[in-house]
């Protein structure tokens, strides 16, 4: 039996006018509310699977300091593209900007509209976001965030085993003064690289000397400059840095080549990512590879499959990395 406005609105205790208002976006209905009433309706089979024909890809920046300008999302979106392809779903792309002033207003018709589900980058995303996410009614997962909220399907790399696998094969190699280079932006992969890296070096009964942690900007350029402050300032260096990621490592190790500090001969570096220009650094950088197509593709497999079979528990899939050696790190002995 086809489900009506009236169940919605005696399940969710509110009138069947506003129950009609939420059903088709309207302004003047209270957020929570509205996110009750579509959640309801979407349990309920109110609006049929056949409706749904997109995927949209949904960009979220709080600043763009780190997914502007990198190589490694664009890679992502392929494996999104080509697993829609193949399901015969369309994708869209599409940005949320958080400095933009009608954000909250865009993001309530983009997130809610019934003919699309939402892969969302949330990379930049921080605990306050949270609530962004709850008012989404359409089946959505998330890339690249999570936190204590279970209510949400999420994928992400598995980043603090990850750095700690590196810390594991620095001292492997005899380091023992381990440096962090530390995006200034703390995104939530960034904030389990540092768990790692105090993790293992704590594993290792190695101090975590904070001389020895620099925070630099999140861009190359940005990285590039603040470590050329902290080389201007003559400080003592330690033997190895594990960065946040490869835009950090090789804007740090292009200030530090320039002012003469050679790697690794003197200072090695492990990033992370493995961005398609690491390989061709001089030396060529060391770094953990994230598999960022295949993250594409079974962010989307999960979204489709919560479409055809209506799943509600929330899933949390973290995908392992692959250490890649090259060139930036010496054996002490």
């Amino acid at each position: 039996m086809k489900v009506n406005m009236k169940q919605i609105s005696e399940i969710t205790g509110v009138s069947t006018a506003t129950v009609s208002n939420a059903l088709n976006n309207k302004k003047g209905v209270n957020a929570n509310t509205a996110a009750r009433v579509l959640k309801v309706a979407y349990e309920l089979g109110y609006f049929e699977e056949s409706r749904i024909t997109k995927v949209k890809f949904v960009t979220f920046k709080r600043d763009g300091s780190v997914v502007e300008d990198t190589p490694f999302f664009p890679l992502m979106l392929t494996g999104i593209e080509q697993e829609c392809r193949d399901s015969g779903m369309d994708m869209i792309m599409c940005t949320l900007d958080m400095r933009d002033e009608s954000c909250r207003e865009q993001a309530k018709a983009l997130l809610n509209d019934k003919s699309s589900a939402v892969i969302m980058l949330g990379t930049e995303m921080v605990d306050g976001d949270i609530q962004l996410l709850r008012e989404i009614t359409t089946p959505f997962i998330v890339i690249d965030y999570w936190n204590g909220d279970m209510s949400f399907n999420a994928i992400k790399a598995n980043n603090e085993d990850s750095v700690r696998y590196a810390i594991d094969y620095l001292i492997r190699k005899g380091h023992k003064q381990i440096g962090y280079l530390k995006g200034r932006f703390r995104i939530v992969p960034f904030k389990d690289r540092e768990t790692g890296y105090r993790t293992g070096m704590l594993k290792a009964g190695l101090p975590v000397e904070e001389k020895y942690t620099l925070e630099v900007g999140t861009t190359m350029d940005a990285a590039y400059a603040d470590m050329k402050r902290y080389l201007e300032e003559k400080i003592k260096l330690p033997t190895a840095f594990m960065a946040d990621n490869d835009m950090i490592a090789l804007g740090a190790m292009k200030a530090m080549a320039e002012y003469g500090v050679r790697i690794p001969e003197e200072v090695s570096v492990i990033g992370f990512d493995d961005l398609p220009f690491s390989a061709i650094s001089s030396p060529p950088l060391t770094t953990l590879r994230v598999p960022k197509q295949e993250i594409g593709r079974i962010a989307t497999r999960r979204l489709i499959q919560m479409i055809k079979e209506r799943q509600e528990a929330g899933v949390k899939i973290e995908v392992s990395t692959q250490f890649v050696e090259r060139g930036s790190v010496k054996t002490i002995k």
